[in-house]
């Protein structure tokens, strides 16, 4: 940039008839002319070129400084550029993440969305399927209205001898159960319909396989023993009565009022003269003790026990010898002469005529058909819609 300076000051000089710095030469030869034609012109020339260097190493210096100073410059606007872009990229990396994120969450909004349609459509069909149906089952209610008195009919007939059913397997209580059997064969009466004569023959015979089996009354069997029972602790036994001293005999009386008691102990005193005593080697019993009085007592409410069991549970064999029992221990563990206890020997003789087995029936011959007769009439009616209840 100076050597272009320099070539245009020389041009400049050399248009104005002056010499240029690179032509030692033409200048040399111009200034030996001018010395030769006019000394006075060199002085002159000498500062004119003085003061053109001094313009081209300003110019020079400036230039360079320039450069320089253009060149600081640029590389901080470059290192600012450069932060500003390492910025934008981040800010772009975020908005692209955030982008990502909210397309993720569309997405799925997009399934929420159509499995909700999903469901909304399945719960639509199936309030349109319900619909359907209720529709369906108000329409048969309405056709059945006038058949619906018979169809409750029987199954008041069904739930009796189910009830009848239960007396005699539960409770063995057939009196119960004839009524129920009997309440039943009314209800089907009450149809006016042929179709139920089977059953209602059914039903017949039932109940006089019922009123042919054994009817013992059993709570009242079972209470009877329970007084028995109650009482066993005041039966006496048969012990050892030690007879009174002749201290403790009664003296006669004056009194006239006694004339009979005094004669009669007048007269055993007369009789026990004549009466000797005899020894004997055998051995004599000794006297019962009060655990065996315990002992035998008990021994008599196991056996009433053991009859009231064999009541309840219809075994007559277990019964007969539980009773048969208590009369033996009664007639040698107990005092014979004693009331109390031919009372109650003569009651468990009376009570060995019972007979607590019942042949009952395992089934009633009226329950299934019955069952049957109800479910085709529930069906008929209601067809697919018994179904779906």
């Amino acid at each position: 940039m100076a050597d272009n300076e320099n070539k245009q000051t020389d041009q400049e000089l050399v248009a104005q008839g002056k010499p240029a710095a690179d032509e030692p030469a033409a200048s040399a030869f111009v200034s030996d002319k001018k010395q030769r034609g006019d000394k006075s012109a060199k002085p002159r020339s000498r500062g004119l070129l003085w003061f053109v260097v001094i313009i081209t190493l300003l110019i020079a210096t400036g230039t360079a400084a320039a450069g320089y100073w253009f060149v600081w410059k640029k590389g901080d606007t470059t290192a600012v550029v450069a932060a500003e872009q390492a910025r934008q990229q981040a800010a772009l990396a975020s908005l692209a993440a955030d982008n990502n994120a909210l397309q993720q969450q569309l997405i799925a909004l997009e399934a929420s969305k159509q499995k909700l349609a999903e469901t909304v459509s399945n719960l639509t069909s199936k309030a349109e399927s319900m619909q359907l149906q209720t529709e369906q089952l108000l329409s048969q209610l309405n056709d059945m209205e006038g058949r619906r008195p018979s169809d409750w009919l029987i199954a008041e007939a069904d739930y009796l001898v189910r009830m009848a059913g239960r007396k005699v397997w539960l409770e063995k209580d057939t009196d119960t159960a004839i009524l129920l059997l009997q309440n039943a064969d009314d209800r089907l009466k009450e149809l006016s319909d042929p179709s139920v004569i089977p059953i209602r023959g059914l039903i017949a015979e039932d109940i006089q396989t019922l009123r042919q089996a054994n009817s013992v009354d059993r709570v009242k069997l079972a209470l009877t023993l329970s007084g028995m029972l109650n009482k066993a602790d005041d039966l006496p036994l048969n012990t050892f009565v030690r007879p009174r001293d002749e201290a403790e005999k009664a003296a006669l009386t004056n009194s006239v009022d006694d004339w009979q008691s005094n004669l009669a102990q007048v007269w055993r005193s007369i009789v026990n003269d004549f009466i000797s005593v005899r020894r004997t080697d055998a051995p004599v019993e000794p006297m019962m003790t009060s655990q065996e009085e315990w002992l035998y007592k008990e021994q008599f409410k196991l056996q009433i026990m053991q009859a009231q069991s064999a009541v309840m549970d219809g075994k007559n064999a277990l019964f007969s010898q539980s009773l048969n029992n208590a009369i033996a221990l009664l007639n040698t563990r107990f005092d014979a002469d004693s009331p109390k206890v031919q009372g109650t020997v003569s009651a468990l003789e009376t009570l060995l005529d019972t007979n607590v087995e019942e042949a009952l029936p395992s089934s009633l011959e009226a329950m299934a058909p019955l069952q049957r007769l109800l479910e085709q009439r529930v069906n008929g009616a209601f067809g697919n819609g018994a179904e779906a209840l």
